[in-house]
């Protein structure tokens, strides 16, 4: 079996709103996983385009995320932080994955559906084909994990048919050019944490999202105090009170979701809260999540704020991060042309 240098990928749309969801369910884990692993975390501006975005908005929200990155822990000088449109060689690999990938793997896409809807003749080709440039941001750097929420499990496991169809379609040539039984690693899903999936602090049955039009759905990265503990206060619960045991969350999706935000902003379990908070109604819960919300997220906000206030920092923090990952980029294009028989 081929051998492969383990390096974590993964990358945030830049759409403005960073909010606890993307937090919790993205960034900590890049934290995390900077101490153990080679990391490489991209701002992925082209699958922002998949939908129409006023330029000016699109780069405030490009270094929105970069700043975000930085002020949650991310070392830029460590690792590698970066926006996918100055590396080319993503849209390069994508165009060859295009010519991998099956009409009938893309067809079965949910997201596509989901974002679609019922108008979906007049959705973009970029949009549909979306899949396939995610494919590519990872195993353009031959990235062997990636940090995913439960929603983009489907996007890795494409990924995975994508490099092993491209692996068997040219093991020949593959083995010829000195790499073994396969060019491409079968990238794993990393899912971590007892609140991967954030919901709605107004409908637990829908996850936090930057595009609900009620502010009080979700916490977002930027707000301050007196935001976060308004919308907390607000967050839709249920009469009874906390139960001692998991078991006693099934049916409650407002009270398992907040429970899971405590969880994890505490870095513990589910378990843990409902063992020093079961049997307690709603109020002095609330009031204990607003306090650690505040502790957590307050700090993160300032930072972001800073951070944003200095342009020239956070382009030269990018500038530096994609000089980085082109070089690791265009050492895959060119083995990539040269297995494919390209001439170079």
């Amino acid at each position: 079996m081929a051998k492969f240098v383990e390096r974590v990928f993964s990358g945030v749309q830049p759409t403005g709103n960073l909010h606890l969801g993307n937090y919790l369910g993205a960034i900590t884990k890049f934290v995390a996983l900077q101490e153990t692993h080679d990391c490489i975390y991209c701002v992925v501006d082209l699958h922002a385009i998949t939908v129409a975005q006023p330029p000016a908005v699109l780069k405030s929200n490009i270094r929105e995320v970069t700043a975000a990155f930085i002020a949650s822990g991310i070392d830029p000088r460590k690792h590698i932080v970066f926006n996918q449109s100055q590396v080319a060689e993503h849209a390069e690999l994508a165009w060859v994955f295009n010519c991998v990938a099956r009409i009938g793997w893309l067809n079965r896409m949910t997201q596509f559906k989901e974002k679609a809807g019922k108008d979906r003749e007049n959705a973009s080709l970029g949009l549909y084909a979306y899949p396939t440039l995610m494919a590519a941001d990872i195993l353009v750097y031959r990235a062997t994990h990636v940090p995913v929420g439960e929603d983009q499990k489907q996007h890795l496991e494409l990924s995975r048919d994508i490099a092993q169809k491209f692996n068997n379609d040219f093991s020949d040539s593959i083995a010829s050019n000195g790499f073994g039984d396969a060019f491409f690693p079968l990238p794993e899903p990393l899912i971590q944490g007892p609140a991967t999936r954030v919901m709605s602090l107004r409908d637990g049955s829908k996850k936090m999202s930057k595009s609900d039009p009620s502010d009080y759905s979700r916490l977002n990265l930027s707000d301050d105090a007196d935001a976060i503990a308004q919308k907390v206060r607000k967050a839709k619960t249920d009469p009874d009170a906390l139960p001692s045991e998991i078991a006693g969350l099934a049916g409650r999706p407002e009270a398992d979701n907040l429970v899971g935000i405590y969880a994890a902003l505490n870095d513990g379990s589910k378990e843990d809260v409902l063992r020093e908070f079961g049997g307690a109604n709603f109020s002095n819960f609330k009031s204990a999540l607003v306090d650690l919300a505040v502790e957590k997220l307050g700090p993160i906000g300032a930072e972001m704020k800073r951070i944003q206030g200095d342009i020239a920092y956070i382009d030269a923090v990018l500038k530096d991060g994609s000089d980085r990952a082109r070089v690791l980029a265009a050492q895959t294009m060119t083995s990539v042309k040269d297995i494919l028989g390209f001439v170079r």
